[in-house]
């Protein structure tokens, strides 16, 4: 072989593995930066796909490709900047959490894990890559709540203020169904730029006034948390709403917009797509006993979930007290002392994990050892019953109330500060 064909076969086998290399690119390239992280072109057509699906399902009209392109860039990139702040807490979402929060979400689809797994085959889409998405979820859920509860203080005067006014309002049972748009005002806007802004969310009013369909114009031009989801709200008391729109609802009817509102972070439009009465006449309250056990890198996942069910089969053959156990082991230090035990609760005030294995329960029955947010947990049901709300229970909704009001403005405000901070480098389409 002379050396003219040695050097052609070079030649060839490069450009074979250049054009390889190209198409793996084209394939999966990056479309942005995030710091140290990355968007890739497979991440944003997933979430697009799924906005498709989901807006095909609701029989709602999208907006361009491209328009629905930026939209998921953006709600990638605040998960990049989430995920980034995780991983510097050292926060990590083990397999069985992950395995518990699936879970729950196939059973309030009203089927089983191996369901849920068809129906995202089903899809089209990739189950570990789902599986991945919903740590993801889990992750930035709870980095979020970390950083922004440290923010929040609920005085007793609040909480003694607003039980005042639910009381003069207590004829006022309305719920509302809210849909949501955002036009944004970017940080340190000029007087001209905030104007602009005006004026762009009074053309949203008009096309909404004209009959457009506000899913789609949400999706198209909204910079809100659940603009991909259409702008919904969902359903909202007056005193779950962030203040400016509990004051613009007061008195309006089914299908009203209203807007532009000015904030701190830009023009709301609000529309009121339902009303509906809301009536609670009684409450179920439980009393109940509990052990936790956290994992940790010197006690494993499986290691505590088996220390639970050994204290479960002792408990069982009468070998063990509940209280003695809870006090030597529990690491809840809110109940340890008391012997594991809770006060009468409304239950819907416990993680979904919780609550659900609690309430499935008869009076006096011990659970089998499960995973929630927090770790492994056995409880035991020690009285149910229904009641009228004490006074503590009011103190604790209108607390709740307001942190829950507060948690939503302060949430917003630390994306944004976390934005501001961090470096992000949206590349051109080629």
């Amino acid at each position: 072989m002379n050396l003219k064909t040695i050097i052609l076969g070079v030649c060839l086998s490069f450009g074979l593995t250049q054009a390889a290399s190209a198409q793996r690119v084209e394939l999966d390239k990056v479309v942005a930066t995030v710091n140290n992280g990355v968007i890739l072109k497979s991440e944003v057509d997933v979430l697009v796909a799924r906005v498709k699906q989901s807006a095909k399902a609701q029989g709602t009209e999208l907006p361009s490709d491209e328009t629905l392109r930026i939209q998921a860039i953006d709600r990638l990139v605040d998960k990049e900047i989430m995920v980034q702040m995780a991983e510097r807490m050292g926060l990590e979402i083990s397999d069985a959490q992950l395995d518990q929060t699936l879970a729950n979400i196939a059973q309030e689809q009203g089927g089983t894990l191996a369901d849920l797994r068809k129906t995202i085959e089903a899809a089209g889409e990739s189950y570990p890559a789902y599986r991945e998405d919903i740590r993801r979820e889990i992750t930035t859920g709870q980095v979020l709540r970390a950083n922004v509860d440290r923010r929040i203080y609920v005085s007793p005067q609040e909480i003694d203020n607003l039980l005042k006014i639910m009381e003069t309002q207590g004829a006022n049972n309305e719920e509302y169904d809210i849909g949501h748009i955002l036009v944004k005002i970017p940080p340190k806007a000029t007087a001209s730029e905030i104007e602009a802004e005006r004026t762009r969310a009074e053309k949203v009013i008009e096309l909404l006034n004209k009959g457009e369909d506000f899913r789609r114009i949400a999706i198209a031009s909204s910079s809100g948390a659940k603009a991909l989801d259409g702008g919904q709200l969902g359903w909202m008391g007056i005193n779950d709403m962030p203040t400016l729109f509990a004051e613009a609802v007061k008195g309006k009817k089914k299908n009203d917009i209203i807007g532009p509102l000015r904030s701190g972070a830009g023009f709301h439009i609000i529309k009121i797509q339902d009303i509906r009465g809301r009536q609670v006449v009684e409450t179920t309250e439980v009393r109940s006993r509990h052990i936790l056990i956290k994992p940790s890198i010197i006690l494993s996942e499986e290691k505590a979930r088996s220390m639970l069910k050994g204290f479960v089969e002792d408990l069982r053959a009468g070998k063990a007290d509940f209280a003695e156990l809870a006090k030597k082991h529990s690491e809840d230090p809110g109940s340890a002392l008391k012997g594991g035990e809770y006060d009468w609760t409304d239950p819907t005030t416990y993680v979904p994990a919780f609550r659900d294995t609690l309430m499935s329960l008869e009076k006096g029955e011990l659970s089998e050892p499960f995973r929630s947010t927090f770790g492994w947990h056995i409880v035991q049901l020690l009285d149910k019953r229904i009641a009228d709300k004490t006074e503590m229970a009011k103190r604790s909704r209108a607390h709740g109330i307001l942190f829950n009001r507060k948690f939503k403005e302060e949430s917003f405000k630390w994306q944004n500060e976390m934005l501001e901070q961090a470096h992000v480098e949206i590349l051109p389409v080629e």
